[in-house]
């Protein structure tokens, strides 16, 4: 093997692990689908290698397309930094972002592999703390941007990018939520969440003790699965393990709430504009979070949440 890879083959193979699919994958690097597919079969070809295979509806990747992905990646990030660092007009500088530490799991990995790719001299500083506490940040100008929900942040001025909703949910372990009275593991005094939560279980009549109170997702979330208490989550906080509670539970329906980026008055950069852009298009490619499956014999109102993760390597069908 003399002659170079070619990089133009190894960001299409890139593409289509990341885009789950030969189709998608052909959309994302503005070429037709038999172009992707030629240019997948002269990469194995120039390997000597499968680097794909079929398996019934699907297609994986190979132990050695498994090999490749990460020689890949860092091959395309250092041709991409190599032009920025010669290129006057790369944006160079640093972005303090916040994010509640719930969307940092499941929105941040997308937002910084997007974001890092298109601009590997940016510095970007992260905080996680509560919505309301990065509002108050954003006002006083120690952040340039927020991802926010509308949980504490009444009155300020969000850019919508999602919706999601809200649901009681509890440990699909334990029967916590079938007690007359409802321990609930809920956020602090001024989240939004919290307040409509309880001020449905008090119009529908059912009695509640705020057991757990805290500003971080994660310890709420442990609650609940430890079958300590009834939470209200997003639908993108919801983790395998968690039963999503229904009207037939005795749990009434919770609005949607929105989530989107608070930006700093002071923070109108060329560098702030293209993560605010990073952030909606990451935003509006993720498919709504744990989707669960649901036994036939269980009640329509009543979803157990189980994990959804493809095997490795695996890929949707579609050359």
């Amino acid at each position: 093997m003399t002659s170079p890879v070619d990089l133009e083959q190894l960001r299409t193979f890139v593409a289509i692990v990341d885009a789950g699919s030969f189709t998608k994958a052909a959309e994302d690097v503005f070429k037709t689908q038999s172009a992707v597919s030629m240019q997948m079969r002269r990469l194995e070809d120039r390997l000597g290698r499968k680097l794909f295979e079929r398996n019934g509806r699907t297609i994986e990747m190979t132990e050695s397309g498994q090999r490749l992905l990460s020689y890949a990646r860092r091959m395309l990030t250092l041709s991409q930094e190599t032009l920025s660092a010669f290129d006057e007009n790369a944006m160079q500088g640093a972005v303090r972002i916040g994010l509640p530490d719930d969307y940092a799991e499941r929105f941040l990995p997308e937002i910084l592999a997007r974001f890092a790719r298109s601009n590997p001299l940016v510095e970007l500083s992260i905080a996680c703390e509560p919505s309301s506490n990065l509002a108050e940040a954003i006002s006083k100008g120690r952040l340039d941007l927020a991802l926010v929900s509308d949980c504490g942040t009444d009155g300020a001025k969000i850019d919508v990018m999602r919706h999601e909703p809200l649901h009681f949910v509890s440990s699909s372990a334990h029967d916590v939520h079938l007690g007359e009275t409802v321990p609930l593991a809920v956020g602090r005094i001024d989240c939004k969440w919290r307040r409509d939560g309880i001020a449905a279980l008090e119009n529908c009549g059912r009695a509640y003790n705020v057991l757990f109170s805290s500003w971080s997702a994660q310890i709420l979330i442990s609650a609940v699965l430890s079958g300590l208490a009834v939470g209200v989550l997003p639908e993108c906080a919801l983790r395998p393990g968690m039963r999503v509670l229904g009207e037939r539970d005795g749990f009434p329906r919770l609005h949607h709430t929105e989530i989107g980026v608070l930006r700093s008055p002071g923070a109108s950069g060329a560098i702030v504009t293209a993560l605010v852009e990073h952030i909606r298009e990451s935003l509006a490619n993720l498919a709504p979070a744990n989707t669960p499956r649901i036994r036939p014999h269980q009640l329509p109102e009543t979803r157990l949440i189980r994990s959804q993760r493809r095997r490795p390597g695996a890929i949707a069908a579609g050359w």
